[in-house]
Order: structure tokens, then C-alpha cells, then sequence
């Protein structure tokens, strides 16, 4: 890809439209041709479809960026049911180019975007490599060295990617018609416009230097989980220089034996997860492109762009009504609902699908047991929260979750997500009863980071 990302709304909201019909077009095809041919010959003809549909998705929505190249990022960590479901492995591993390896903008085009904001570079930076080693949602990372001699990691916009998500915003409808073709389930495309709200937040580059240098200070000396911090005075409305990470990327974690695994998915519940209700802030955009294991074996969290904190009464209520689930109170998370005004009273709604679907939803905070995440069991978490007209929980349809939860629910299913893509075999109950009921942790590395905490390392939250 070169020079400036295409913003007009005309423009990128025929680009989604095109992709949308193509693949609509592309199923019916396929099982057209089909149609009376051998088994052979139908999984030959799936493998083709589904390397198609994958390889349109990547061009298409990475060739776009902004808010259109987050959906793929996102779907990249579900099992979405637009292939048949031999084939789906295949599918999230080409979707997973956006994570790590979207469509380069040129340097020559991105050296203007960091220049008019630093100046020079000779200036500033002592040595810069112009291949970039990331490529996110609005912009791109490079690697370079300070004057000083330190490492640093350097994002920059993409020329013209402001006006290309202020676009893609009001284009709700044509992601609404992709996200119909890729995942039928959730066709209102509710998680949509949530993603399109919240996106513009992370084109403002000086609150995330800000915010990240706030988190890494928190969590200094943390046994278990390293943030880069950034380089405030370098970073400008265009450009975010960050220490730089150095770590193995999330397909390697993937690799491991299952007791690593196992121990880094309990690292990125603790950090995306328990945050919220120990400290009343978390990261809002949890996604395997944003972990990575260090070489002394720790986890690192890098982008802060969608960074959220949220009230402690706000925080409080949806830990009653997780208590209430879990402890097998219908008529109490009911209750609870009507008051705060997410039911209906005269909806029709009962006390038992208000249960019901918040086991669906977030039981595996709930169930005191070891629970395997399956990429599988994650996609029936997200399809039954964002779409509770499905199956057994239609009588949720009208529903109405308050604005102030929707990016906390949204974490919460996106790192379910992340954590099904390791497999991760954990009992997150007991992890969750140290936010739940303040009690004193089970695990190894609930103690280690308790002694930490302790010790005066960690970050107090201020309770507002």
C-alpha cells in the first residue's frame, strides 16, 4: 500500500460493500458447484473458497485501516462460522495477517507523517529501520535508537487516517452488511457501532502517551507483567514513541507447552480481566497483536489507545450482579436489572433468562472448576452476549445495557476470545473470588503479585 489512506465516506463505504457482496456471492457459488460433486471434490472447493474469502478480508479491510481494519482484528479471534468449520483454523490464521503483518504503508509516506511532527530524524533518532514490525488499526511501528542510545519504538498515523475513520464512522451500515455475511449470529451489528464509537479515542496520541506512561509506572516491578513506558516529551498528535518491547509474539506463545500456556493466560486475566475491579481502569482492546512474552518470561502489554476507567459504583454493580449469577439468585440479578433499567419490567423477561444468560455470557467467571477455552466456547460466549436473540435467550432481546458497561462487556468477551486462541486451561473462579469476595489469592501468581502490591510497588487506584 502507498501514500494516503482513502477517507472519502463514499469512497470506503463502497469498498465494504463490495467486500460484503463478494462474499455472499462467493458462498452461494461455491455451494452451487457443489451440488452433486464427490466429498473430495467439496473439500477442495472450501479450501478455495475459504483461502478467497480470508485473502479478500486481509487485503480489503488492512488495505483500508481505521475502523475497518479493527473489525478484521476482532474477527480474527472469533470462530466465525462464514466457513465450513474444518476449515476455520485456516481462516483465523490468514485473518491473523492483520494482527501482525497488515498492508505497509511506504516509508518515504510515513517519514513525512513523523517528520512534521519531531522534525529530522537525523535529529532525533541515531539510527531508524524504515520496515516497520507492526502495523495497527491507524498506524504504523517502527524500531529505532535515541540519540541517547536507547531503543525506542515509534507509531505513526497513517497519512489521512483521521478522515478515514470519521468515514468508516458513518458507514455503519456497510459493516453492518459485512458483519452479516462473516458472523449471521450477531446481524445487528450492535458490537459494530460500539467498535465505531470508541475507535476515534485512539487517534488521540498524546492521551495514550499519557496513559501508558501512567500504566507502565503502576505496574514497574511487576513479577509478571511489563509495560513499555513512553517517551512523553517525543510523542506528538501524529507520532507515540514508546520504550521498545522486546518479546516473542503471541502465535509463539501459542507454541508452548500447555503449563506456560496455561500460566500466561492467568497473566492476561489478572491484567485485562481483575484490573477493572481492583483498580476501576483497564485496557479496552484486548487482542493476541497486543501480548508478548519477554525473554525473562514475563508478559507484555503494549497499546493504550483504548484505555478506560470506569466509576467504583458502576464497577460495584456489575460485581453484585456477577455475585448474584454465581451464587444462584435469579430473582436477585433480576431485581437488579429492572432497577438499574437493563429489563423491561413488562418485557416478559424472566428471572431465570436473566440467569441463564449471564452464565452463557460470563460463566466461566462463575464455575469453580478447571474450564479449557476453546476458540469455540469463546465464539458462544460473543454470539450470545451481542445477540441475545439467539437460541434459548430471544425473550433478552430487549435488553438495554447502560453506555458506562458496554466497553467493560466488550473487554470482557474480547480477552475470553484471546485466551481461546491459547487454550488455556485455568479455574478462573478462583482467580475472580479476589475481586469477587476479597479474598487472598490461590494461585502461584496471585501471591507473587499480592506480594508485590504489597511491597509498595504497585499502583493504589484512587477511589472517586
Amino acid at each position: 500500500m502507498t501514500g494516503r489512506v482513502r477517507g472519502g465516506r463514499v469512497t470506503r463505504g463502497s469498498q465494504l460493500g463490495k467486500l460484503a457482496a463478494g462474499q455472499a456471492l462467493r458462498g452461494a457459488g461455491t455451494r452451487f458447484q457443489m451440488i452433486g460433486r464427490p466429498e473430495e471434490a467439496r473439500r477442495i472447493l472450501a479450501e478455495r473458497s475459504t483461502l478467497q474469502a480470508a485473502q479478500q478480508l486481509v487485503t480489503v479491510l488492512g488495505g483500508m485501516k481505521g475502523a475497518a481494519m479493527k473489525l478484521g482484528q476482532m474477527l480474527s479471534v472469533l470462530d466465525v462460522d462464514l466457513i465450513p468449520a474444518a476449515h476455520r483454523e485456516m481462516f483465523r490464521d490468514k485473518l491473523a495477517e492483520l494482527r501482525d503483518r497488515a498492508p505497509a504503508v511506504e516509508f518515504t509516506a510515513m517519514r513525512e507523517v513523523i517528520e512534521d511532527d519531531l522534525g529530522p530524524l537525523a535529529r532525533v533518532f541515531a539510527d531508524f529501520d524504515e520496515t516497520p514490525i507492526a502495523a495497527a488499526s491507524i498506524g504504523q511501528v517502527y524500531r529505532a535508537t535515541l540519540r541517547d542510545g536507547r531503543t525506542v519504538a515509534v507509531k505513526a498515523k497513517y497519512p489521512g487516517v483521521d478522515k478515514a475513520v470519521a468515514a468508516d464512522m458513518r458507514n455503519l451500515e456497510f459493516f453492518s452488511r459485512l458483519w452479516k455475511s462473516a458472523l449471521p449470529s450477531a446481524a445487528d451489528g450492535g458490537v459494530l457501532d460500539e467498535i465505531a464509537r470508541n475507535i476515534g479515542s485512539e487517534l488521540d496520541y498524546a492521551q495514550e502517551a499519557r496513559t501508558q506512561h501512567r500504566v507502565a509506572a503502576r505496574f514497574r516491578g511487576h513479577p509478571y507483567i511489563v509495560v513499555p513506558d513512553s517517551i512523553e516529551e517525543l510523542c506528538a498528535p501524529n507520532v507515540l514513541v514508546t520504550e521498545f518491547l522486546d518479546g516473542s509474539p503471541f502465535e509463539h506463545i501459542r507454541t508452548l507447552p500447555a503449563a506456560d500456556r496455561d500460566r500466561i493466560g492467568e497473566v492476561i486475566y489478572r491484567f485485562y480481566i481483575s484490573s477493572l475491579f481492583t483498580d476501576f481502569e483497564f485496557c479496552g482492546d484486548p487482542h493476541p497483536g497486543n501480548i508478548l512474552l519477554t525473554a525473562d518470561g514475563r508478559v507484555g502489554f503494549v497499546d493504550f489507545g483504548l484505555y478506560h476507567r470506569m466509576y467504583p459504583r458502576h464497577v460495584e454493580f456489575e460485581r453484585t450482579a456477577l455475585r448474584a449469577a454465581g451464587e444462584n439468585r435469579p430473582q436477585d440479578l433480576y431485581d437488579l436489572w429492572v432497577r438499574r433499567g437493563i429489563i423491561d419490567p413488562d418485557a416478559g423477561v424472566t428471572p431465570c433468562e436473566c440467569f441463564e444468560y449471564v452464565w452463557a455470557a460470563a460463566g466461566w467467571h462463575l464455575l469453580d472448576e478447571d474450564i479449557t477455552i476453546t476458540p469455540e466456547l469463546a465464539t458462544a460466549a460473543v454470539v450470545h452476549a451481542v445477540d441475545p436473540r439467539a437460541a434459548e435467550f430471544r425473550g433478552m432481546r430487549r435488553q438495554l445495557l447502560p453506555p458506562e458497561h458496554v466497553f467493560s462487556r466488550r473487554a470482557d468477551l474480547l480477552t475470553f476470545a484471546t485466551l481461546g486462541q491459547l487454550g488455556t486451561t485455568v479455574n478462573w473462579h478462583r482467580i475472580a473470588r479476589e475481586w469477587l469476595y476479597d479474598e487472598p489469592p490461590a494461585t502461584e501468581v496471585g501471591r507473587a503479585a499480592a506480594e508485590w502490591r504489597t511491597a509498595g510497588a504497585g499502583f493504589t487506584a484512587r477511589r472517586r
